[in-house]
């Protein structure tokens, strides 16, 4: 390439620097940009000038948001520093980008008028340095803090990468002895129910009593006796209150639990425990059901409840993609159509219905799916039905898009010949378009499923139905071998669905 050619490429015509080199220097350190402006480096300046007065405005909202309470720039200026030392190296930084665009002025203005010259980038590598530097910060990235808090996360992930142990399950035989405490006492006399015939129970001293306060007095003392006891386990002592909730008894900061003698017999002192019951309970007496639980016996194993909601709730995932898929496919068509702009300019109404719809897929596209599926669980509620329709709008728009961009990039040949034999538009579509742009269609098809069975995932975090729901939940409980069932399965879909759509794209594009 010679000269002349290189500069009907180059965006700054090769003539000689409006200024001498110290003078552009000497502007370019009163306004950032402005000597390689009069050294006809028009766009090079204004893109040091915009960089830089960004910078400003970026280490302002920086130093102002590090130091919220102080008043004074140099107050906040000097917390800011101390809170986030990072700021000083990238006020530093900055202090470079100034002297290098300083610099950089002055060799625009030398090597003006010589297109030859190899242009200095010192300038452009200090602003990028600057800007990773304040999204170092805007980030609060902290490596050291990741690295030493690597231990503390390590029994989390590792159940979150190896959850099959919670896959499995068995079921285990409970055994119970109870009996029946009135709380408060009454007047009248409380008969619990007697003992049964067979199976393990319980007797208390008392047949009634009150409960703990929270931070005050102790609930009434129970010399409880349990008979019929396995004696090769543990017995817990638990609680029912009356409206049914069971919990186990703690005392002393400890659960209790006893050891039967070898007759399966046990002897315990327990208080009655604190328990806040609603206001529509009443203040009436009331029954409650004083436990004993032993385990004594262990069936054999079965899938567990976690990975059969995981298996259902990625079904579900998977059909929400698919039906999301087809809508949208359904919608985009006509829409592609209408969106091409060598298809809809050959008068003024096509044309301007041809803005109108593209300003209209630009709009839904622009907005994620995720906001879609919060606005659609308005309409419809929480569901699988409104992560679809969320799913259905961005893969239309998506689709339209990405259809219409085929269509426009055909060869225009067949049009031109269909269109010389006097067809109308539906058949120069028909039998022109039509033929050249299934290949790429079924190729942007096959992606945007893909897409969808991964954005499904998602949207079910906000409600929208699928696994992501139930991970969701799984990860705010911290149970991390579910939601690590949940991950796998996801994993797992996304690289079988990678596999066929690969298979198909091989078939048929």
């Amino acid at each position: 390439m010679n000269v002349k050619e290189k500069n009907k490429f180059d965006s700054s015509p090769a003539k000689p620097s409006l200024v001498p080199p110290w003078m552009a220097a000497f502007l370019s350190a009163i306004v950032p940009g402005l000597g390689q402006v009069l050294a006809r480096q028009l766009w090079r300046g204004i893109l040091v000038f915009v960089s830089f007065a960004s910078i400003i405005g970026l280490m302002a909202w920086r130093f102002v948001e590090t130091a919220p309470r102080d008043t004074g720039w140099f107050n906040i200026i000097q917390k800011a520093y101390y809170l986030e030392p990072i700021l000083i190296l990238i006020t530093v930084s900055t202090g470079l980008l100034y002297l290098s665009n300083i610099y950089d002025g002055f060799m625009m203005a030398k090597i003006a008028g010589d297109s030859e010259r190899t242009r200095p980038m010192l300038v452009f590598i200090m602003l990028i340095l600057v800007f990773f530097g304040i999204g170092w910060q805007i980030g609060g990235i902290d490596l050291y803090a990741m690295v030493r808090q690597a231990p503390d996360a390590a029994p989390a992930l590792s159940r979150l990468l190896w959850p099959w142990e919670r896959a499995i399950t068995y079921p285990e035989v409970i055994e119970k002895g109870t009996v029946e405490i009135l709380s408060p006492c009454t007047e009248t006399e409380f008969i619990p129910a007697p003992p049964p015939d067979e199976g393990p129970y319980l007797l208390t001293d008392l047949v009634c009593g009150d409960t703990s306060e929270q931070g005050g007095d102790t609930g009434t003392n129970f010399h409880v006796e349990g008979y019929n006891f396995s004696n090769e386990s543990e017995i817990e002592i638990w609680w029912k209150d009356p409206l049914r909730n069971e919990f186990r008894q703690r005392q002393g900061g400890e659960y209790i639990s006893v050891l039967p003698d070898e007759n399966g017999n046990f002897e315990v002192d327990i208080a009655m425990p604190y328990r806040l019951l609603p206001p529509s309970a009443g203040e009436e007496a009331k029954v409650w059901t004083l436990q004993g639980r032993q385990v004594v016996a262990v069936q054999d194993w079965e899938f567990s409840q976690e990975l059969t909601i995981s298996i259902e709730k990625m079904i579900e995932t998977i059909f929400i993609g698919m039906m999301a898929t087809f809508f949208g496919i359904l919608l985009a068509l006509p829409l592609s159509f209408l969106a091409a702009k060598n298809l809809m300019s050959a008068s003024p109404v096509t044309l301007v219905i041809y803005y109108i719809v593209r300003a209209i897929m630009n709009i839904v596209r622009s907005i994620e799916p995720l906001i879609w599926a919060i606005i659609f669980i308005i309409v419809v509620g929480l569901g699988p039905f409104a992560g679809i329709l969320a799913l259905t709008l961005h893969s239309a728009a998506a689709l339209g898009k990405l259809y219409s961009e085929s269509i426009e990039s055909i060869d225009t040949g067949p049009i031109e010949a269909i269109q010389a034999t006097g067809a109308n538009w539906f058949q120069m579509v028909s039998y022109a378009v039509i033929p050249q742009i299934i290949p790429p269609f079924v190729s942007f098809t096959i992606y945007r499923w893909d897409v969808n069975i991964r954005m499904s995932t998602v949207i079910g975090m906000v409600g929208g139905g699928g696994i992501g729901f139930v991970l969701s939940q799984w990860i705010r409980l911290l149970d991390y071998s579910a939601a690590g069932i949940a991950v796998w399965f996801i994993a797992i879909t996304v690289a079988i669905l990678d596999y066929v759509s690969a298979e198909i794209r091989e078939r048929f594009v």
